[in-house]
């Protein structure tokens, strides 16, 4: 039987595990497999490993392991694959297949897109400002420039890049230097899946260094946008 097994990062929040998963759910509804659950890599319950176990107790002899993940970074390289290699030694009989992120994917900028329409009032009123997670992982924060460059060539407008944590530059630094800038409407643009502790950091920051003179709207994250189970769809396809 074939399992597919959908591995969240996991959040503190409450709200942000709801959030992955009613989306894997969504994803879940489009895919032909007999047995699909849902796990995580840290914070929230099951993990990784439980995951696999109750894939296997019900019967699975093939595991599609898939990232829900937006880039390749230390979580996909090292964590998942960590896990999966214990596993292929408790469970030799069963056939493992290891997925991608989703990656850098024309309908994810495409929600981007989106976004910068709705809050568009004329061609150059606005200051654009990608912010991702961030990453020690340099693939991952090259995915986001190039991500801000495919974006610039849509909308025509400069994109400024950053990020959270382990990246620069940060975040709240680069927004201090755009308001200080003068800048009439900064449109910021959080590259992240699902509400959790950084959209409240990315609005704490804003809610403090933000003027009276200025404009300053934070878009939505991209989890509940239509596309992204589609391209999610996309990665379990290319598995089974």
């Amino acid at each position: 039987m074939q399992a597919v097994l959908y591995v969240c990062h996991g959040s503190r929040m409450k709200a942000a595990v709801n959030e992955a998963v009613d989306f894997t759910k969504e994803c879940m509804k489009t895919v032909a497999a007999p047995l699909q659950l849902c796990c995580f890599l840290e914070f929230s319950n099951p993990s990784v490993q439980k995951g696999i176990e109750e894939c296997v107790r019900r019967g699975a002899k093939e595991i599609a392991i898939v990232p829900v993940l937006l880039l390749t970074a230390v979580h996909a390289k090292k964590d998942i694959p960590d896990v999966l290699n214990r596993a292929k030694k408790i469970y030799p009989n069963v056939e493992f297949t290891y997925g991608r992120p989703l990656g850098i994917q024309k309908r994810l900028v495409d929600v981007l897109v989106e976004h910068i329409e709705k809050e568009r009032e004329t061609p150059n009123d606005m200051h654009l400002l990608l912010v991702g997670r961030g990453s020690s992982d340099e693939e991952a924060v090259e995915d986001t420039k190039t991500i801000a460059r495919l974006l610039e060539q849509r909308v025509n407008v400069h994109v400024h890049v950053c990020f959270l944590a382990a990246a620069h530059p940060h975040f709240e630094k680069k927004l201090q230097a755009i308001i200080s800038g003068g800048a009439h409407h900064i449109v910021i643009l959080p590259y992240l899946l699902f509400t959790g502790l950084l959209m409240k950091d990315i609005k704490d920051t804003v809610h403090e260094f933000q003027s009276k003179k200025q404009k300053v709207t934070v878009c939505d994250y991209l989890g509940g946008h239509r596309n992204v189970p589609h391209a999610l769809r996309d990665r379990v396809l290319e598995l089974i």
